[in-house]
């Protein structure tokens, strides 16, 4: 969801961040502990904004109206639906998670944010049965796609909208859509878990079964402010700079001139590999002593130099940044997005590629709390309106299992329709589906055809065949492709026309 990418997002179980925090420590690099982020002494004053709801702020200023940082969700629901107990489960969770009631002010120029009371959530519902049952589902993705264009208003302290859609007597899909500044991928699995356990207490006359929140939203940001401040931004700052310095733009072919200003379009297509590939790409990382994401990102940023013939690749990636216990069943804008740069001079072979890409991996993971939003504002990057600053390419495993959704009596099933937004030039998304993994890139049709991007996923598949089987191969040696595909590759360096041919 992202995108966040989430929707999309490298947040670490609770297993993996003991695989990490054993992987610093091989490094030298300790964990820091704190003590539990304290709640605020006067929760109904206004207070700071978190350096991620900033920037979201800031562009909310600039382009007002705009739909760009809406989070939209769409399930299919088949079956005896109470909506009842569904809208009461709704108005809980906006009474537990202050984010959701959230007023966004200008005081004297500066952002703050103040809570306000809960406010009775009410299920818009729209019947469509009165349409013959062929048109039902179009009509359907059309609500769906208008709901998720539709833009909040961040002064009216409702930063959650739900419809109902009735396709049937027992058939529903329900639209659920949260504002960015107040949520992010790993806030939707927190808001559908609890709409789970809080239905099916509901529906059979329970009582809500959810423990109180130990802190809310505003207690992390004021923390935030008060943390990352003196030694410690430093620290982070500095490894930052050293890091990024005389940072290079990835210069992707396009099938069109770019345009001046980014117009956020955006559409997807997806490919599947198989559960054997999958298997063996896993079993290389093991070998290797690298994470599955760690060897995916390698063999994507191999494909990348292989497109641009450039020695050094900078991709963005999402992290849930959720390493606190208290912060974990929060709904609110915590992910952070890291910058991976890795450079590939000397045409080395995959494993060692591979050493570099897991240092480089690991760097990031453990200086992950400065937010980008402060980073972009340290380095100044020359502001350019058609491209997205620092990184043009995005790229993101979801490997954060969740829940299963599930409301007693009924079928549920994923609804596509909200639409898709494009904030980067690419953005790859992958996600394992029993046992395999699949592979979205997201897109801008103002820069690629879909033929593109079918070719992209297509080489991006047959350059991991070529990784688990050829480890040692130097990159620009590994085969992907026909002979055919190969010799247009040889070639692209000097192509003078905005495709991707081969």
């Amino acid at each position: 969801m992202v995108n966040e990418p989430s929707k999309t997002s490298t947040g670490l179980s609770p297993a993996k961040r003991e695989l990490l925090a054993r992987l610093l420590k091989q490094k030298g690099v300790g964990a820091p502990q704190a003590e539990m982020i304290p709640r605020r002494s006067r929760p109904e004053d206004p207070c700071v904004l978190s350096f991620a709801q900033e920037r979201v702020w800031f562009f909310e200023q600039l382009e007002p109206g705009t739909a760009v940082y809406n989070v939209p969700a769409a399930v299919r629901l088949k079956g005896q639906l109470d909506t009842t107990a569904l809208e009461r489960s709704l108005n809980e969770i906006v009474r537990r998670h202050e984010s959701l009631r959230t007023i966004f002010l200008n005081v004297e120029g500066t952002p703050m944010q103040a809570v306000a009371p809960a406010q009775p959530l009410t299920l818009t519902s729209i019947d469509l049965r009165h349409l013959p049952p062929g048109e039902r589902d179009a009509r359907a993705r059309q609500l769906a796609a208008e709901e998720a264009r539709k833009p909040f208003d961040l002064t009216s302290g409702r930063l959650l909208r739900a419809s109902l859609v009735q396709l049937d007597d027992d058939e529903h899909v329900a639209l659920l859509t949260m504002q960015h500044i107040t949520s992010d991928g790993w806030s939707t699995k927190v808001l559908v878990t609890e709409l789970s356990k809080l239905y099916a207490a509901y529906s059979t006359g329970k009582p809500s079964p959810l423990n109180e929140l130990p802190i809310q939203y505003a207690d992390f940001a004021v923390w935030q402010r008060g943390w990352l401040k003196g030694e410690v931004l430093e620290e982070h700052l500095t490894y930052w700079k050293r890091q990024l310095d005389g940072l290079t733009t990835l210069q992707l072919r396009t099938d069109r001139p770019r345009p001046l200003v980014h117009s956020f379009r955006g559409e997807r297509e997806t490919i599947y590999v198989s559960n054997v590939l999958t298997e063996q790409v896993k079993a290389l990382s093991a070998r290797e002593g690298a994470s599955f994401f760690m060897t995916l990102l390698a063999a994507w940023q191999t494909l990348m130099a292989r497109y641009t013939w450039q020695e050094e690749i900078v991709v963005g990636t999402p992290i849930a940044n959720r390493t606190r216990g208290e912060i974990e069943g929060i709904i609110g804008f915590f992910v952070n997005t890291l910058v991976l740069r890795t450079k590939l001079e000397g045409n080395p072979r995959f494993v060692d590629f591979l050493g570099h890409v897991k240092e480089v991996t690991l760097g990031a993971y453990a200086h992950q709390s400065l937010p980008f939003e402060y980073l972009v504002d340290e380095l100044a990057p020359e502001r350019d309106l058609g491209r997205h600053p620092l990184f043009q390419v995005f790229f993101a495993l979801n490997n954060n299992p969740s829940e299963p959704f599930e409301l007693p009596g009924l079928t549920l099933k994923g609804f596509a329709g909200a639409g898709v937004l494009s904030k980067f030039d690419l953005e790859m998304s992958l996600v394992e589906v029993d046992d395999r993994l699949k592979c979205t890139l997201i897109y801008n049709p103002d820069l690629f055809d879909s033929s593109t991007i079918i070719r992209i996923l297509e080489h991006y598949e047959m350059l991991l065949q070529a990784v688990v089987e050829q480890p040692l191969c130097r990159l620009l040696d590994l085969p992907f492709g026909s002979d055919e595909h190969e010799n247009e590759a040889t070639v692209f360096e000097n192509a003078d026309e905005f495709v991707f041919d081969f």
